[in-house]
């Protein structure tokens, strides 16, 4: 059965490189290739999260994906309030970044509680 975060984040993924694409096609490059990062590196930390070492490299991978998240979701306001992007193209990436890092933060918690109680 495949995990809702990964799925979600390699989504979010694909769209963020598509919008790459896009971007770069009008001769945008440094907020482009800055938003390609984060946003294509929160699923790679899901992913290693998947067949960690430990507990605590798991909430570590999380937590990396976290902040990655959050980089990604400034980057798309920045895009999107200096006219690089267009609502259709922020808003549906925006919520999907949000509802990534929502979960995100609930899992690490919970992760941290059971790594607590043990």
């Amino acid at each position: 059965m495949e995990n809702p975060l990964y799925t979600k984040s390699k989504q979010l993924a694909l769209s963020i490189v598509e919008m790459h694409k896009r971007l770069t096609a009008i001769g945008e490059y440094t907020m482009s290739k800055q938003v390609l990062k984060s946003g294509t590196s929160i699923g790679a930390n899901i992913r290693e999260a998947k067949r960690p070492q430990s507990e605590a490299d798991c909430v570590s991978k999380l937590s990396i994906a976290l902040k990655e998240a959050e980089e990604t979701a400034f980057w798309l306001e920045i895009l999107s309030e200096s006219g690089y992007i267009t609502s259709d193209i922020f808003q549906p990436t925006y919520s999907l970044t949000e509802e990534i890092i929502k979960i995100l933060v609930t899992v690490i918690r919970n992760k941290k509680q059971n790594l607590q109680n043990s």
